[in-house]
Order: C-alpha cells, then structure tokens, then sequence
C-alpha cells in the first residue's frame, strides 16, 4: 500500500524515553499507526507486523489501529526506527523532512529488531 508517512512525538513516547532501552519504549517506538481501514485492506490486524520501506531505507514496524489517522497515511513516532526510514537530506534546512514521506507499507513476517540491532544494522555501537 502506497502511503504518506508522518512522524512526531506522542504523549506515551515522552512518558517512556527515559527508558531507552525498555520493552516499553520499544513498542512505542516501533509501531506504525495506521487507519483501520487501511489495516483491513492489508489483511492484517492490531499488532501485525509491517515492513514500512521509503527511499531512504525499509524498518519492521508493528501495526497499530489509529482512528486519528487518514486513509493512506502512516504514523510513526520520531525515534531509532523512524530514524531508518527518514532521509537524512536536509535541503540547506538542518532539519530533515520528517513530514509527508512518501512510503510502501505491506505485511511481513519478519521479526521486530531491538534498538541495539538497528543500531548495529547502520554501523553504530549496540548501546
């Protein structure tokens, strides 16, 4: 399913982000917000997993249904995993576009990583 992916910050992601590393701050951050609709329409229900894939790079994400968000549209809250799938490309701003990506999302059966995995994944230092 083509779909514009958008990122920001939720209110249980603040609650958990001095907890990095937590069980909690993980399923937070790796969840991908969808219309229910949209779920229905990739055959997959709350806590599937999806393969989120923009042309900066693919994360494994869980699905979420999300009544507050449009058809054909992704959330993803700011993070490790969003960090994956933003491009870094900041166009003289300094800030990379963290608004109105255009992505691929469909169903997979791959498995979640850790933060520490896709930490390792770009090169980087399990913390």
């Amino acid at each position: 399913m083509r779909c514009i992916l958008n990122t920001g910050r939720s209110v249980p992601q603040g609650t958990a982000v001095e907890h990095k590393l937590s069980d909690v701050y993980r399923s937070i951050a790796s969840a991908c917000f969808l219309n229910p609709v949209d779920l229905m329409i990739l055959g997959i229900e709350d806590g599937d997993r999806v393969r989120v894939t923009t042309p900066a790079g693919y994360v494994i994400l869980t699905a979420r249904p999300a009544e507050g968000v449009a058809r054909n549209e992704c959330f993803v809250t700011i993070g490790p995993y969003a960090n994956h799938i933003i491009s870094s490309e900041t166009q003289g701003t300094g800030m990379p576009d963290f608004k109105s990506q255009d992505a691929d999302v469909e169903p997979t059966e791959e498995a979640v990583k850790s933060v520490g995995e896709l930490m390792e994944a770009i090169g980087g230092v399990r913390p």
